[in-house]
Parts: C-alpha cells; sequence; structure tokens
C-alpha cells in the first residue's frame, strides 16, 4: 500500500496522532492581523499550501478562483520549486476536476484516478493525476471562491476521511485568509 509518497521521495506525516500537530500549526496562519499587508495574506495562503502538501504527501497544492467561466490558479506550492502549474495561469473552468467536484460529479476524495469508475468523464491533463483531493473554499458571504486542492502523480490508497478532513480545515483558514484580503480592499480574483 502506497502511504503518500510524493515526487522526490517525499512523504506524508498523516497518522491520527498528527491531527493535532496539523491542526496547531493551521491555526498558526490565522494570526493575520487586520492591517496586514497583501504580501503577508500570501505567504500566509502559502504556508497553509506547504502544509497540505507536506502532510498529506501529494506532489502539489493549489487555491483556484473559479469565476467567468475560468480556473484561475491563484496560490500554488510545488514541491522543491518544481512548475507543475504555474501560478497565474487559467484554463476553461468546465475542463477542469475542480468544476466537477464542485458540482458533485467528482468526489472531493478520489485514491485512484485512474480506477474511478468516472475516468472515462474527467478532464485530460498534461500529466498523469493518481490521487487527488479537492475541497470549496467558501467565504463568509457564502460566496464559493473556488476549491483548495491538492494532487500527487501516483495512486494513494491510504488516503483517509481524516485526510479530507484536513483539507476542508485548510480550505476554512483559507477563505478566512481569501477573506481578510478583501477587508483590506485586495481584489483576490486577480493575479498579483
Amino acid at each position: 500500500m502506497d502511504t503518500g509518497g510524493g515526487i522526490n521521495g517525499e512523504s506524508g506525516t498523516r497518522g491520527s496522532d498528527s491531527f493535532g500537530a496539523f491542526e496547531t500549526a493551521l491555526r498558526s496562519f490565522a494570526i493575520v492581523t487586520p492591517d496586514a499587508d497583501d504580501g503577508r495574506v500570501d505567504r500566509a495562503v502559502r504556508d497553509v499550501l506547504r502544509l497540505v502538501r507536506e502532510h498529506l504527501g501529494m506532489d502539489l497544492a493549489f487555491v483556484s478562483c473559479v469565476q467567468g467561466g475560468r480556473r484561475l490558479f491563484r496560490n500554488v506550492d510545488p514541491p522543491h520549486g518544481l512548475e507543475i502549474v504555474a501560478e497565474g495561469a487559467s484554463d476553461p473552468e468546465e475542463d477542469s476536476f475542480c468544476r466537477q467536484v464542485l458540482d458533485g460529479r467528482l468526489p472531493e476524495l478520489v485514491r485512484d484516478v485512474g480506477t474511478h469508475p468516472g475516468r472515462d468523464t474527467l478532464p485530460v491533463t498534461p500529466f498523469r493525476i493518481g490521487a487527488h483531493m479537492s475541497t470549496p473554499i467558501q467565504l463568509q458571504d457564502g460566496t464559493v471562491y473556488g476549491t483548495l486542492c491538492c494532487f500527487s502523480f501516483a495512486a494513494n490508497e491510504g488516503l483517509a476521511d481524516r485526510d479530507l478532513k484536513r483539507l476542508q480545515m485548510a480550505a476554512q483558514m483559507t477563505a478566512r485568509l481569501i477573506d481578510q484580503a478583501r477587508r483590506n480592499g485586495k481584489d483576490v480574483s486577480q493575479v498579483r
């Protein structure tokens, strides 16, 4: 069983005893003061993504913003600076795993995309996606901003509901950070 090894031999730290450590680390990113500048908010979002990617043993984590029929890669955390997806890039929203998750056509947690019953209806990607996790980012006003996603190139049968719960917690924290940026007058749907 694959326990979450990512590229370059990275592995996650997913265990029931690490849930508290994940939650504690996630809360530390919440300490962004009301007068925080845009750079500090962006760094906090990237820190959340890095925590998710490393903790879950995934190869990429990102925040997408969906708007006007497009999916924008707002914040991206690749391993070791590898550019798998470019921050600021966009593509048609309909051609994305994100849209399928938002519409309920794809579950938030897929351990092996290659054996998923709906694999024939999934968008074609320029690289193999093995395991995929995605959850909506819902802002304080109820608006769905986009998704917090992560994936690995290899399938990962070791992913569990507790891992999805961690991703959902990270999406809630990301939503708070986006709300904070909006209160500061930043249009977080645009590329910096």
